[in-house]
């Protein structure tokens, strides 16, 4: 028996229980060619809550009745493929399932080498996120040595390899996070050259002193307000990549939200600026993981993980990571390794 999660109805603000249901459902035999995973993490992220509105984008949006969309990493317990063996890690990108049957030549499934990393790792740190950090800054953000970076979001999946990338870069690394705690973990840990905390309030006034000469790449998590307070401080010839903002994804009337674009187009010097997705170098993929493996290997690149337990925990846990209760790369763990 199979265990997923599909959306029945679309949320207005945060996602509440009513918007998913849990289905069981009987798997069916193997056809040639075709692996069959058992989920062993679900990766939770930001994205997901956009995909939930009728609202087109980079993507098409979900649809009622659909499979959480999401990725997973997990092991292959049976194949009828030449490429696939029993007992091989895999990353699939095909929802909040307990197993998933899949075709070998599917490009949203990967090979998993753990000398790279955990198999969680590879749906952070090496994964999905570390790539989008790495594609993000090196090919939007187009980092030169000396400039300085702001990442929001700092303690984040995405953006706490943003900024241990730009220090081995060779760049000032200014990170902002909710809370002390977060705040010192990202200064102390991860070793940014600082780390802002948004909730204390007065976020303009301390970037203007953490950036006395202004801001180079802007690399943005969140909108809203901190990108209020960033864009002033923005240098002629600064970046922008835009990864997503979080801040809006509750909002309840859309056409109201005020975007990261918006903001931006209003600064003194108007930053190059773009909204980037990672699938842009799906096909550097695998060797974008093998450098962050080895930078995560030499302690160059740390990483902090959030564990939540069961699948049914899923929704609950995702209003959290919506809300930033997570630290680090939010995982729930659907079974055991």
């Amino acid at each position: 028996m199979n265990q997923k999660v599909v959306m029945v109805k679309r949320p207005q603000g945060e996602p509440d229980d009513s918007c998913f249901q849990f289905v069981e459902e009987m798997l069916p035999v193997l056809e040639e060619g075709q692996i069959m995973v058992k989920v062993i993490w679900l990766s939770l992220d930001p994205y997901m809550r956009g995909r939930m509105n009728d609202v087109k984008s980079y993507t098409a949006p979900m649809q009622i009745g659909d499979v959480m969309v999401g990725e997973t990493a997990g092991v292959v317990v049976e194949s009828r493929s030449q490429h696939y063996q029993k007992g091989d890690c895999v990353t699939v990108h095909k929802g909040w399932q307990r197993y998933i049957i899949v075709d070998d030549d599917e490009p949203r499934v990967m090979k998993v080498d753990l000398a790279n990393g955990t198999l969680s790792a590879h749906l952070g740190v090496v994964g999905m996120p570390g790539r989008t950090a790495y594609f993000g800054l090196t090919e939007v953000g187009k980092p030169k040595p000396g400039e300085t970076l702001v990442v929001a979001a700092a303690s984040g999946a995405v953006g706490s390899v943003v900024g241990q990338l730009a220090q081995v870069m060779g760049l000032k690394a200014i990170g902002i996070a909710g809370g002390a705690e977060k705040c010192r973990y990202v200064k102390e840990t991860l070793g940014f050259d600082d780390c802002l905390d948004y909730k204390e309030g007065d976020l303009a006034e301390k970037l203007r002193v953490a950036c006395p000469d202004g801001i180079d790449i802007y690399f943005e998590n969140v909108g809203g307000d901190v990108t209020r307070a960033v864009a002033p401080l923005l240098n002629p010839g600064a970046r922008v990549p835009i990864c997503g903002y979080i801040s809006n994804y509750n909002a309840t009337d859309i056409s109201q939200v005020q975007t990261p674009f918006d903001i931006l187009k209003t600064a003194k010097h108007v930053p190059e600026h773009r909204f980037f997705v990672v699938t842009e170098w799906q096909n550097q993929w695998q060797e974008a993981t093998e450098k962050l493996g080895q930078w995560v290997n030499s302690g160059k690149i740390k990483y902090r993980e959030s564990i939540g337990e069961g699948l049914e925990n899923a929704p609950e846990l995702f209003r959290g990571l919506l809300k930033g209760k997570n630290f680090g790369k939010q995982l729930v763990k659907v079974a055991d390794e």
